[in-house]
């Protein structure tokens, strides 16, 4: 056995991918709807995304509503992403539970 170290570096984030990758997969969800300001649950704004410089802005609602509460997150990796879409995921099925 050799004691050589494995250390490969995740390759660089690319923000403009990153949110071309959240935007396919919030399509992907089918119960969202792309309009200009952002992402429609129903009649209810629900998610905004955008680029700012090297990282991607996610807003996401709270809750759906007229005028929602926003959590917002910062994508800097790919790690971030998945954990952003995880959220995404799990906010999306407690809405429809609390429906």
């Amino acid at each position: 056995m050799s004691d050589e170290s494995w250390d490969i570096a995740p390759p660089p984030f690319n923000a403009e991918s990153a949110l071309q990758t959240m935007k396919r997969f919030a399509r992907d969800q089918r119960v969202l709807a792309e309009r200009s300001e952002g992402w429609l649950l129903g009649a209810d704004l629900v998610m905004k995304m955008r680029l700012d410089g090297a990282m991607v802005m996610v807003q996401l609602a709270k809750r759906p509503a007229r005028t929602p509460e926003w959590d917002t997150f910062m994508l800097k990796s790919a790690t971030d992403s998945r954990k952003v879409q995880d959220e995404i995921k799990r906010r999306l099925v407690r809405w429809k539970d609390e429906e």
